[in-house]
């Protein structure tokens, strides 16, 4: 994917966000009970990131545990309703490709439902490496994704987003999402995103899948570590 359409795409992740934030936090309010197990290592003292924190419905997770806790996010609209939440709590606007901390800040980082929405490998690498940057020495980066295939196999073709949809790449699809057309995302499945997280230098320590709900709404997980 040439980086103009890479930067059009992040730029309208930006934008779609400040749309949909309040219709999004609603149905976000709380953590998925399902998802719990990927707090269980966070100690008292950790120095936690939250990237792509949103409206910041995991930050009760991080400060039940004892973690020093700071959320950012590219969505201002969504940071505005995180600090309405959490007033007492470090949330700001931030770029995931230079997060405005030092090397080696953080004990661990949670990259929670952000990495579909990063357009090409090359701009993935940077966001991983970015992440590992502000990664202590053996701390841990814990992401998931949402398991998007069934929606790309049922994707209806849309003439009006063709020409758009010859410059992505392959897994790539564009949906209709809380009012918002042509929704940029990733469809992973587990070995791309464990071999993508392989080849940025981390090593795998946990993955799998969690099915969230009884429809189940599925989402790929991977705890891994710098090395």
């Amino acid at each position: 994917m040439n980086k103009d359409l890479v930067n059009t795409i992040l730029n309208k992740n930006i934008d779609d966000y400040n749309v949909v934030a309040e219709k999004y936090s609603q149905v976000r309010e709380k953590t998925w009970k399902e998802m719990d197990f990927l707090f269980d290592g966070v100690e008292a003292g950790d120095n936690v990131l939250d990237l792509g924190c949103g409206n910041g419905r995991f930050y009760n997770e991080f400060i039940s545990r004892g973690a020093e806790y700071w959320g950012i996010d590219s969505s201002k609209k969504l940071i505005e309703i995180a600090g309405k939440n959490h007033p007492e709590a470090r949330f700001g606007i931030g770029d995931a490709f230079n997060i405005p901390f030092e090397a080696e800040f953080f004990d661990k980082v949670y990259a929670i439902a952000v990495l579909h929405h990063i357009p090409s490998v090359e701009a993935r690498l940077l966001f991983l490496k970015e992440a590992q940057r502000v990664l202590s020495p053996n701390g841990y980066l814990i992401l998931s994704v949402w398991d998007l295939k069934e929606k790309r196999k049922k994707r209806k073709f849309n003439f009006l987003t063709w020409f758009w949809e010859l410059g992505m790449d392959k897994g790539d699809i564009l949906l209709p999402w809380y009012g918002v057309k042509d929704a940029y995302f990733h469809a992973f499945d587990l070995p791309e995103l464990v071999g993508l997280i392989e080849s940025a230098g981390l090593k795998i320590i946990k993955k799998g899948e969690i099915k969230v709900g009884e429809k189940p709404y599925n989402n790929f997980y991977v705890i891994a570590q710098k090395v």
